[in-house]
C-alpha cells in the first residue's frame, strides 16, 4: 500500500515527502508526553507485524494500515510510531525503501493524525461506546481513502506512465477502508468501554477539544 521502493519517485516528491515526516515527528515529540510512549511502542509494534501482511500490486503493495486508530489513540504521534515501523520493515525486510522512508510515512501517518485531530474529540465525547465505534469507524475508513489518495499523487506527480497504476491501487482500497473501518470500531468500541483513558492523546502542551 505504502511501501513504495527506492528509484520509483521523482527527487521533488521524494524530499516533499520527507519534509513532511519530519516535521510531524518534530513536532510529536516537542507534544507528546511519557506517558503516551508506551502507547506508540504498542502500536507501532501492531502496525508493524499487521503491514507485513502485504500483497504487492505494481511499485506498491497492499495490507492493512490501522493509522485511523493510531491517529485517534495518539494524535500527531501517529508519525514516529509509522516511521520506526517503517524503517524497521526497510532494513529488516526490504519493504519499502529507505529513499521512500519519507514519503511512505507521511502517506500513512498524515491522514491518522488529522482524523485523530478531527475525529478524536468526537470519539472520547461520545455517549456510548457503540458510538464512539462508529466515529472510529468512519475515521479509520476514511484514513485508508486519504492514504490511497496520497499514494496514486505520488505515483502521478513523479510519472504519468504511473497513472494506470495509481488508478489500480485506488481501487484496491475499497475493501481495504472496510476492513480497516471494522478493526477500528471493534477497538475503540472495546477501549471506550473498559478503559476510555486509553484513547487520550497526552498531550502535553494542549487540550481536548
Amino acid at each position: 500500500m505504502a511501501h513504495i521502493p527506492d528509484g520509483i519517485l521523482s527527487v521533488p516528491v521524494l524530499v516533499g515527502g520527507a519534509a513532511v515526516a519530519a516535521a510531524g515527528v518534530a513536532l510529536a515529540i516537542r507534544r507528546i508526553d511519557d506517558r503516551a510512549i508506551p502507547r506508540m511502542a504498542i502500536l507501532s509494534a501492531v502496525f508493524f507485524v499487521a503491514s507485513l501482511i502485504s500483497v504487492p500490486i505494481g511499485p506498491s503493495s497492499v495490507h492493512l494500515l490501522l493509522s485511523g486508530l493510531m491517529g485517534l489513540i495518539l494524535g500527531v504521534g501517529v508519525f514516529p510510531a509509522v516511521v520506526v515501523a517503517l524503517a524497521l520493515q526497510a532494513v529488516l525486510f526490504g519493504f519499502g525503501g529507505l529513499t521512500t522512508l519519507g514519503i511512505n510515512a507521511t502517506n500513512i501517518a498524515l491522514p491518522g493524525a488529522v482524523i485523530g485531530w478531527l475525529l478524536g474529540p468526537w470519539v472520547r465525547r461520545a455517549r456510548s461506546p457503540f458510538r464512539a465505534g462508529m466515529w472510529a469507524a468512519a475515521g479509520g475508513g476514511l484514513c485508508v481513502l486519504a492514504t490511497g489518495g496520497l499514494v496514486a499523487l505520488a505515483l502521478w506527480l513523479s510519472s504519468s506512465e504511473f497513472t494506470p497504476v495509481a488508478r489500480v491501487v485506488l481501487i484496491t482500497y475499497l475493501p481495504l477502508a472496510l476492513a480497516d473501518a471494522a478493526i477500528t470500531a471493534a477497538v475503540v468500541g472495546f477501549l471506550a468501554r473498559v478503559r476510555p483513558q486509553a484513547l487520550l492523546p497526552h498531550l502535553s502542551d494542549t487540550g481536548d477539544r
